[in-house]
């Protein structure tokens, strides 16, 4: 991997989200050699994901160089590289560009989508986690529209205009939300042939409400906002199946449609090399004391969505969200010194700084400790704290440039199928 040898203490960190980079932050210039290791040379800002897919902003708005993010830390290398497994008896990491040996060791590779043993549907949904599968979407649904218009028959037509999403958490939700502007305002606007009436959006969710997460004002709140935009919402309804064309549930609800795409959940991202003990089977997740260290280990950590950290207020662990990746990132920083000086460790505790959604323009629900609310202000609650947690100042102009020209002119500007989406035949 051509790392120099160092006098100082090696800091391997294996991904490049939210809690890998606030770990890489907090560890500049420190008395220690930092690599990171990712298998993309940029980091995603996800809670934005679903505007890529929907055409309303560019990638490149939400993905930043990992390079640019350390280039003024002397301290820390990045290396583009693919993690097979670790071999924590030679404290070594094996990679597809060569192994490394780590004095520390933090996993935070997130998370991945969970089909939950369903082999079809994993097959033949679409899934949304990365910025690849959200340009696929964006493609495969102005692909539709183009298709729609050349369609012989009704039913052909509709299959290419009837949209559904499965999983009614705020991924769910916001992009439900998204597609509804489209089919309101950019289907009359560019295809006068195509009756925007025949378009639908199917949201499917299991449990008995929406933003399961959330409260229960929020829930009402987004399930009020989405039937406003013409999305036909499903509770207690899971989907048995999906063929590419007719989906399936334990309704007995038949959808027929072209594009199924997949929010339902996720599961822990391991890697190959820890002790199955180490990992918590139903989640995939990581068992980890309250400093972040991994069960039986002392140099080994695990971060954000990956760990499972059992407290009183989280017998479960905590939410798979930005904010406790970015709070343990930021505590293990200091950790690590202290660890290293030989002094008392801090234990993680967890500041819940709220919940939001948004569904579309003017609608957003937020939950505070002491405050819920929905409508425009939390919209533009939701805008301020996206906007400001985006990395780098440029993303931060781009996106507030862009959300201010679709506000004014009802428009979503990235509608391009640069990369056409082809579905592949079982």
């Amino acid at each position: 991997m051509n790392i120099p040898k160092s006098e100082f203490p090696r800091i391997v960190i294996i991904g490049g989200g939210f809690a890998g980079v606030s770990l890489v932050k907090k560890l500049a210039n420190k008395k220690v050699q930092v690599v990171l290791l990712d298998k993309h040379n940029y980091h995603t800002f996800q809670p934005l994901l679903y505007q890529v897919s929907s055409s309303g902003l560019e990638p490149d708005s939400i993905a930043y160089p990992l390079r640019k993010i350390i280039k003024k830390q002397k301290n820390t290398f990045f290396r583009l590289a693919k993690v097979n497994s670790i071999d924590v008896s030679s404290n070594k990491v094996i990679t597809d560009i060569g192994n490394l040996v780590f004095d520390y060791l933090i996993i935070a590779t997130g998370t991945k989508t969970n089909y939950f043993g369903n082999k079809a549907i994993e097959f033949n949904s679409m899934p949304m986690k990365t910025v690849p599968q959200a340009l696929n979407i964006r493609s495969l649904i102005l692909q539709n529209f183009e298709k729609a218009t050349i369609a012989n028959t009704k039913d052909e037509r509709n299959a290419f205009l009837n949209f559904v999403i499965v999983g009614g958490g705020p991924t769910g939700v916001e992009l439900a939300g998204a597609i509804a502007e489209l089919k309101n305002h950019i289907l009359p606007r560019d295809y006068h042939d195509l009756n925007p009436s025949d378009m639908q959006i199917h949201l499917l969710e299991g449990s008995p409400r929406l933003l399961p997460p959330m409260s229960d004002h929020a829930s009402k709140k987004s399930l009020e906002f989405l039937e406003k935009l013409g999305v036909v919402v499903h509770c207690n309804t899971f989907v048995k199946d999906y063929n590419g064309l007719k989906v399936s549930t334990n309704t007995d609800l038949i959808l027929e449609s072209e594009t199924l795409i997949w929010a339902a959940g996720v599961t822990g991202n391991p890697i190959i090399g820890l002790p199955i003990n180490s990992l918590v089977e139903k989640t995939n997740r990581y068992l980890v004391n309250r400093y972040n260290q991994v069960e039986g280990f002392r140099n080994v950590f695990a971060l954000g969505d990956i760990a499972l950290m059992k407290t009183e207020e989280y017998p479960n662990g905590h939410p798979q969200v930005a904010q406790p990746a970015i709070q343990q990132g930021e505590l293990l920083g200091k950790n690590l010194i202290k660890l290293i000086e030989g002094k008392p460790l801090i234990k993680f505790e967890y500041k819940d700084k709220g919940s939001m959604a948004t569904i579309g323009r003017n609608k957003a629900v937020v939950d505070l400790k002491a405050y819920k609310f929905a409508g425009f202000f939390a919209w533009f609650v939701w805008m301020f704290v996206h906007l400001m947690s985006l990395v780098g100042f440029r993303n931060r102009v781009v996106v507030f440039f862009n959300w201010t020209y679709n506000y004014i002119n009802f428009d979503k500007a990235a509608r391009l199928i640069i990369r056409p989406f082809k579905k592949l035949n079982l």
